[in-house]
């Protein structure tokens, strides 16, 4: 696998090896050995997984201390822009966020540490959604950022006024 840096630091993308041949591919989705050794040590607890249609955005979600979550993220069907923004207080890049587009052609990851608020747009008609926390999820230390807060300069590269939201996400 090759771990790919961000300009912020922690935040990274993971391109797995695929095997590819006639039959199809495979890859190794996660195997905590290697994922040590490229540096990130969260211990996973809970797997999550959404199914949403073309312009969905769900997001920006975090958890509060001292529920605070890392995720593996990834999209298994489909295409979305996945994005982390920086809520640490006192960090040099606070507010600022990494945006990376996920699917299920190019396979790759996106670790996002404890500390940020994370969301996706669906850019394809459906897409699959998986995500591995290391906390369990905590309905009272649940947080959010509206998704649409033109202060942050994310490109979702959806249509605000043609996208798909909770009430929560707005």
């Amino acid at each position: 696998m090759r771990v790919i840096k961000t300009d912020i630091e922690g935040v990274v993308i993971i391109e797995p090896r695929v095997f590819e041949d006639a039959r199809g591919y495979f890859f190794e989705s996660y195997s905590r050995k290697a994922y040590v050794e490229a540096g990130i040590t969260a211990e996973f607890v809970q797997d999550n997984e959404s199914c949403s249609t073309r312009g969905v955005m769900r997001g920006l979600h975090f958890q509060r201390p001292p529920f605070t979550q890392a995720k593996l993220v990834r999209c298994v069907k489909g295409r979305v822009l996945d994005v982390a923004v920086d809520i640490r207080k006192g960090s040099p890049t606070y507010g600022q966020h990494v945006a990376v587009e996920l699917s299920e052609d190019n396979h790759r990851q996106f670790f996002i540490p404890k500390g940020f608020a994370h969301g996706f747009a669906v850019l394809s008609d459906v897409a699959v959604f998986q995500y591995k926390c290391d906390e369990f999820y905590h309905p009272e230390a649940d947080g959010g950022i509206s998704i649409l807060d033109g202060s942050l300069g994310i490109d979702w590269h959806v249509d605000p006024a043609e996208a798909i939201l909770s009430e929560k996400d707005t």
